[in-house]
């Protein structure tokens, strides 16, 4: 007993004896399964256009997607679905011979398609109902031929349909690859339009189309909205007037540029600027209203004036009610010398002493020339005011009660406010 325990240990302790691998092949069922296929499929070969023909009349019968293709040009959907035909069923005979040319019909098939905007869900159907007629066809032919024999495609059912699935998916694949190249040329034509209409380089008879394009009216009313954000996200934005509108962005070198089309509403300008939720820190303008496309390129430049006539600490300026600034910043040059002119006694002075007589003359024009309000912003008596003011007056040789003077120095302060100068 001992001597018989110990062999059966050993060998339940040792390493396991490795098994051959299996040889592929295919059973008699196969092979025959295989030739029936064969004999089938060269009949569907040779009765091809009869094929296609029900193929066609049952896209246009069941997949609403492939019915206006077939309306505006049967004979070219015919080709396709032959040409699709007679590759795939060759390749049910000669897999090697027809496979890389069954391939390349299928993704023919999905960017033509792509190109021409059938839904992809519809290409799909397509390829299925091709592949659902082809298999049928397959078996009634074998049973016309020998009933027994249809037993036999059981054995390949799987490889004709997996072979459908297969082009299903490249199909699918071509689809999205040329929809996304589709996307992308729209996308970069709309951005060159977008572009040229800003610049004002857009030739006049391309307005109709960029129109269409773009979804907006050629005639329409506009205004442009600049914004320099830094590294901030642009703000949100909704046309109170039209919050259905559509608002395009176009990027530019020193700030982002949007179109707003405007509903003609009185106000609108005033209710979008106080509506704009423009970051802390980020610098918006809005021009001043234009008509149609075609003056875009100046209602950027509108946009970018205000801009410009933006405080460096950030807001919003709405052109039409800053005109004073836009005019010093349109001008830089002649404001600042304007502002030397008018302000350049000041600065002998100390630079606390200079700043205090300018923050009162800023906030005596703030306060339409109220001394008492002017007072109760600077926290300083009336009197005070008006004492800092004659001091102006007495340094400058300005005049602040006469109209031209007060005119020279409200834009000498908004050129060192805004320029620096």
């Amino acid at each position: 007993m001992p001597q018989v325990v110990r062999p059966r240990i050993g060998a339940l302790t040792g390493p396991p004896p490795t098994a051959p691998l299996p040889h592929r092949f295919r059973s008699l069922a196969d092979r025959e399964a295989v030739e029936v296929l064969h004999r089938a499929a060269r009949v569907l070969v040779a009765s091809l256009p009869a094929l296609t023909d029900r193929l066609v009349e049952a896209l246009y019968a069941q997949e609403p997607g492939y019915r206006a293709a077939i309306e505006s040009d049967r004979a070219e959907v015919w080709q396709e679905v032959h040409h699709s035909l007679r590759h795939n069923v060759g390749s049910l005979i000669q897999p090697r011979e027809f496979r890389e040319s069954a391939h390349r019909t299928s993704r023919w098939i999905g960017e033509i398609r792509a190109e021409q905007g059938v839904p992809l869900d519809a290409v799909l159907h397509a390829f299925r109902m091709g592949g659902a007629m082809v298999w049928q066809d397959l078996v009634d032919e074998t049973a016309r031929r020998d009933p027994d024999d249809v037993r036999l495609l059981v054995h390949v059912a799987a490889d004709v349909w997996n072979f459908v699935d297969e082009h299903c998916g490249i199909v699918a694949d071509a689809y999205r690859q040329a929809e996304r190249r589709l996307t992308w040329r729209r996308e970069n034509r709309q951005r060159l339009m977008v572009a040229a209409l800003l610049d004002g380089t857009a030739r006049i008879a391309d307005l109709a189309d960029a129109a269409v394009m773009l979804g907006l009216p050629e005639q329409g009313r506009y205004a442009v909205l600049a914004v320099a954000t830094g590294s901030a996200a642009r703000p949100a934005l909704t046309l109170p007037a039209a919050p259905e509108a559509v608002v395009l962005w176009h990027p530019g070198q020193d700030a982002e540029f949007a179109i707003l089309p405007l509903a003609g509403a009185p106000g609108e300008l005033s209710e979008l600027a106080a509506a704009l939720d423009v970051p802390p820190g980020a610098r918006a303008g809005i021009g001043s209203a234009v008509e149609g496309l075609a003056a875009l390129g100046d209602a950027r430049r509108l946009a970018e004036t205000a801009l410009r006539a933006c405080p460096a600490s950030g807001g919003t300026v709405l052109l039409d009610e800053h005109l004073p600034d836009a005019l010093v910043v349109s001008s830089p040059a002649l404001a600042g010398a304007l502002a030397d002119r008018v302000l350049g006694p000041l600065d002998r002075l100390d630079p606390a002493d200079r700043d205090v007589i300018v923050e009162t003359l800023t906030a005596w024009l703030d306060a339409d020339g109220s001394a008492q309000r002017a007072g109760a912003r600077l926290y300083c008596h009336r009197n005070t005011v008006l004492n800092r003011l004659r001091r102006f007056e007495q340094l400058t040789g300005r005049c602040l009660t006469r109209p031209r003077d007060a005119v020279e120095v409200s834009l000498a302060l908004a050129a060192r406010r805004l320029l620096g100068t």
